[in-house]
């Protein structure tokens, strides 16, 4: 009968028997041990030159896209330290693979069982990874950034901070709110920074009898008066409206976002004691009784021939 081939002793088989003293075995092992010790210094290498080149390249592109928004005039910290941040992990995430590979685990089946993981995550984490694409979408877009005054999903406030996974705001009673950036990005989003001004529209009702041109002036002078108020657009003041008992006037005049509430309170307060001042009146609503015509009462009167007695008596037994 032909001789069955030999099979390759294991590694352990190999190490017992070169621990007994066979010269073969040891001299394999030594082979072994070798040639894996220069793959492990190689892999050493790789590993090291993929943290060195995933910390310099994160630098330079955050150095990189920090200045490209400077030149926009658009500086945002969270852009930047977001780019430098993919970029350190796809460069280690490369590097990973290839010290796999060197160590001889097989760069297929590396990619097959982050494959299978991704999906499994991506599944278990649907919403999250919405919110993490709507992140995405508003540090590329930028409709607001740290420190803009927003009005998101129904809330106003100041943004504080702004992640992949939401976006924190100071609200104007002092609550802190967290939105999820999927539902912000899904809905209206209200900048109220962005373009520099907010529009003061402020209307009374002065009397019919007044004189409206006294009251616009008044508006537009103490709309003037006051430095908060920009001069471009220029103040704009004229009736609006004709109401029961009052004439409307409106005034409207632009502020900076940070000074829009107390302009408008202040300038409110100013047009009620200069108005007062001048001999302008506030109207409001108000009844007025009136006396029945003569016929209603006569109609009302008993017929003849009736109980008058009864009636007179009525209330006396009330």
């Amino acid at each position: 009968m032909p001789a069955s081939p030999a099979t390759e002793p294991s590694l352990i088989d190999t190490a017992l028997r070169a621990g007994s003293g066979d010269q073969e075995m040891l001299r394999q092992l030594l082979s072994t041990a070798g040639a894996f010790s220069i793959r492990l210094l190689v892999a050493a290498a790789i590993l090291a030159f993929t943290l060195w080149a995933a910390g310099r390249l994160a630098k330079l592109t955050e150095g990189g896209v920090g200045r490209m928004t400077r030149r926009h005039n658009a500086a945002d910290k969270t852009l930047s330290d977001f780019a430098s941040a993919m970029v350190r992990y796809v460069i280690i995430a490369i590097g990973a693979v290839a010290v796999l590979q060197q160590l001889g685990v097989q760069a297929t089946s590396v990619l097959a069982v982050l494959g299978a993981a991704s999906l499994a995550i991506g599944l278990a984490l649907q919403g999250t990874l919405s919110n993490v694409a709507a992140g995405v979408m508003v540090l590329l877009l930028r409709p607001y950034r740290v420190g803009d005054r927003v009005e998101l999903n129904g809330k106003s406030g100041i943004v504080t901070h702004l992640d992949l996974f939401n976006t924190r705001v100071l609200d104007y009673d002092g609550l802190t709110v967290h939105l999820p950036n999927g539902k912000v990005f899904g809905d209206t989003i209200v900048n109220l920074t962005q373009s520099g001004r907010r529009r003061i529209e402020l209307t009374v009702g002065i009397d019919y009898e007044d004189d409206i041109a006294v009251a616009t002036g008044l508006m537009l002078k103490l709309a003037a008066a006051d430095e908060r108020i920009l001069p471009k657009p220029a103040p704009w003041a004229n009736v609006t409206s004709l109401g029961d008992s009052a004439v409307n006037v409106t005034l409207r005049c632009w502020a900076t976002p940070d000074q829009w509430n107390n302009a408008k309170f202040d300038l409110l307060k100013q047009i009620k004691q200069t108005f007062e001042a001048e001999g302008l009146s506030f109207p409001y609503p108000h009844q007025v009784a009136v006396d029945r015509p003569q016929q209603y009462a006569k109609a009302e009167a008993p017929a003849e021939g009736g109980d008058q007695t009864a009636d007179a008596e009525a209330p006396a037994r009330l």
